[in-house]
This record gives C-alpha cells, sequence and structure tokens, in this order.
C-alpha cells in the first residue's frame, strides 16, 4: 500500500478522496518546507502545495516516486533534482483558470474606476470626490494580455464582454493554431505603447517582461495587472512610475518575494491595488485542486496517471513501469 505525504492544508474534499483510496499517508498542514521534511524518507508520493521542493528536500525522500502539485505553477519545486531521480512531477490542469481570470478582470476594473479611493473617500466623508472626474471606463478601450494560454483567453471573453478591444501576445503559438478571442500581435513593444491595460499571464521568467523601459513606454493613464508569477514586472519600477503619474494604476496579485516585506514600495502607492496571491483559492477552485491534485498521485499508483498533466514526462522512462 504507497504511502503518501500532503504537504499543506487540503480541503476536505481532498482528504475524503485520499480517507477512501488505498494509500496511507501523513498529513501536514502548514505551508512551509522545513515543516514537512520530517515526513519524507517514508513518502513514496507527494502532494505539495506552494512551498518549495529543494533539492535538499527532494534527497530526504529516497522512496519518492511521485510529486503532484495542488496548482499548476511549479518554479518552487526543484526539476533538475526530480529529472535526475526519474520522478515524475504533475499538475491539476485546468482547474484554476476561471477563477484567476475572474481576479485579472476584477482587478484591470478597480484599477480602472479607482474602486480602492472611491471606497476609502466615501468612508471618510469627501463625497465631494466624485467630481474630481478620476475614472475611466474600460468599454472601448485596449486590453493587450501577455501569454495567451487557458488563463488568458477566458479573460479575453471576460473583457470582449466589458466592450474592450482585446490583443494577446503569445510567440510560442504559432499563426495557424491562434486560438480565438483576441487579435494576435507580434511585436510586444509596439503593443505596449498602444494599450489601455495589460495583464500577464506567463510562467516565471529569468528576467522581467516589464521592466523600467517598458513601463516608461505606456501610456500614462495605462493599468498593469500581474496575476501570474512574481518576477514578471519590476516591482520597483512600477512603484516608481505609479508615484510620478506615469501609469494610471496596477493590480498585483504575485510578487517577486512572498509574502512581501511589510515596507514593499507598492504598498504606500494608493493607485496599486494588491491581493494575497489568492486568486486561485476560492472556495470552489480550492476544492478542484484538492480533489485533482491528490487524484493524480492515486492514478500514479494505478498505472494510468495523464500523461498530458506531467510536466517532466521527458525524464521519466514508463509511468505505468514506474507505478508497479
Amino acid at each position: 500500500m504507497p504511502h503518501l505525504l500532503i504537504a499543506g492544508k487540503l480541503h476536505p474534499s481532498g482528504l475524503e478522496l485520499l480517507r477512501a483510496a488505498p494509500v496511507t499517508f501523513d498529513y501536514v498542514e502548514e505551508i512551509s518546507e522545513p515543516s514537512y521534511q520530517a515526513h519524507l524518507a517514508k513518502a513514496e508520493g507527494l502532494v505539495i502545495r506552494t512551498q518549495p521542493l529543494s533539492a535538499a528536500s527532494i534527497a530526504k525522500a529516497p522512496n519518492l516516486r511521485i510529486v503532484s502539485r495542488h496548482g499548476v505553477g511549479y518554479d518552487a519545486v526543484d526539476m533538475k533534482a526530480l529529472n535526475t531521480r526519474g520522478v515524475p512531477l504533475c499538475i491539476v490542469g485546468d482547474v484554476n483558470s476561471s477563477g484567476v481570470a475572474e481576479h485579472a478582470m476584477m482587478l484591470i476594473l478597480a484599477a480602472t474606476h479607482r474602486l480602492v479611493a472611491a471606497d476609502r473617500e466615501t468612508r471618510a466623508g469627501n463625497w465631494g470626490w466624485r467630481n474630481g472626474l478620476q475614472t475611466h471606463e474600460v468599454a472601448g478601450k485596449r486590453l493587450l494580455i501577455v501569454g495567451f494560454g487557458r488563463i488568458g483567453q477566458k479573460l479575453a471573453g471576460m473583457a470582449r464582454a466589458f466592450g474592450m478591444q482585446v490583443e494577446a501576445y503569445d510567440p510560442y503559438i504559432s499563426v495557424e493554431h491562434w486560438p480565438d478571442g483576441a487579435a494576435r500581435v507580434s511585436d510586444l513593444a509596439r503593443a505596449l505603447t498602444e494599450a489601455d491595460a495589460v495583464s500577464l499571464h506567463l510562467p516565471r521568467a529569468d528576467r522581467h517582461v516589464l521592466g523600467a523601459s517598458e513601463l516608461a513606454s505606456m501610456k500614462p493613464t495605462a493599468v498593469v495587472v500581474n496575476t501570474a508569477r512574481g518576477g514578471l514586472l519590476d516591482e520597483v519600477a512600477l512603484a516608481d512610475a505609479l508615484r510620478a503619474g506615469r501609469l494610471g494604476g496596477a493590480g498585483i496579485e504575485v510578487f517577486e518575494a512572498e509574502p512581501p516585506a511589510p515596507d514593499h514600495p507598492l504598498f504606500g502607492i494608493e493607485r496599486a491595488i494588491v491581493t494575497p496571491h489568492n486568486a486561485a483559492l476560492t472556495v470552489e477552485c480550492a476544492e478542484r485542486m484538492a480533489i485533482a491534485s491528490v487524484q493524480n498521485v492515486l492514478d500514479f499508483f494505478a498505472g494510468k496517471l495523464d500523461p498530458n498533466l506531467v510536466v517532466n514526462l521527458a525524464a521519466v522512462d514508463g509511468l505505468k513501469e514506474l507505478a508497479k
């Protein structure tokens, strides 16, 4: 009977699935790397939340045969160490795209309509704030989606419903396979200068996609939203641009360092709306992710894991053989 380690708090539906399965498991609710390391020696399968899975932790798990991420990102996982061991890493697939797309649309609307400022001034009794005409509409404005995968495509549909003109940039999708829903742009630099709102939907990169020069090229009324991964934009440069009035607003859901420090440069800027990387943590999405991440491990040991959910399939010599 396989023994699993569940590292990080799981929705009750995921735990119910585990208890009904022919497995044993350890369960650690805390989301930190040290909290689960003592249980790695016995683990044959690992379901992990957002905490790091370093090479040092992988070395403590000699029996490890499968890792399942409670989500779709895996930048906190040492892929080289897993590949060396031939341990597959799987993700949950398309279970969180609706929540993240909704969150991105919410931030675009909130930043454009200056929702935080309106709320604050109303509570303070400054009813006259409304006469300053500080808000804009999104209808008729141009949205540039950078990264046109599942989340970007769902955001495109939402934005079109609000009357926005939607463009997308994704060099990894060919013209022949371009999805419906957004005009394809090939020149990111040009598109940035014309956009009224930019929303990032990319994996983590080794450099800023929106650095100081890219932000400087944008309209002074433009809104920037990042619900993808921290590090995609230069947070210091963004804070400088907002503070100087060179951008209209920003919605930041993810940070380069999480949790961000209390003195983060964006925290003192009213035009920056910040949220705690919770776009995919709706009640509905948390349940779907828990069930999917557990089911991946159960499917692996049953010899029927969907290879489309394995991100390092090339490092694995036959999933069914590994599961035996």
